[in-house]
């Protein structure tokens, strides 16, 4: 199936797609806020940039796309149709890189998170998910 928008119009489309401060993130930030938790944001510092980090805690959160990350979800599992080859292997780095930044956090003792743009649709279920991960 061809793409419905002129390449003009996906470019702009694209340029849109924001890497930090986005609607799930601002979510994830909020319901942290709410429980009373202390974070910083983008640490150059640790392997991959984490959204959020809570540095006396040792944890590094990462709000994820379903889309760009390969969830298990619907929206996850969904590929392609134009230029299919070029977004499934730039999707497949993205997971690459995701597991190796993960594992590189873990080697520098962090516990790490990850939480699904899918996961914020329901605020309440990522409140309780977020308080039995901080404080087990």
């Amino acid at each position: 199936m061809a793409d419905i928008y002129s390449k003009s119009k996906r470019r702009d489309i694209m340029r849109l797609v924001r890497a930090k401060n986005t609607k799930p993130e601002l979510l994830v930030r909020s319901v942290l806020t709410e429980l009373g938790l202390r974070y910083r944001l983008h640490s150059s510092k640790l392997p991959g940039r984490p959204d959020i980090v809570m540095r006396g805690r040792m944890i590094a959160i990462q709000v994820q796309g379903c889309y760009w990350h390969r969830h298990e979800c619907g929206r996850g599992r969904s590929r392609a149709t134009s230029n299919a080859e070029f977004w499934e292997n730039k999707i497949l780095r993205n997971v690459e890189r995701d597991t190796e930044n993960v594992i590189a956090l873990h080697n520098l003792g962090w516990k790490v998170l990850i939480i699904w743009e899918c996961e914020t649709r329901h605020r309440d279920v990522l409140k309780k998910r977020l308080v039995k991960e901080i404080h087990p």
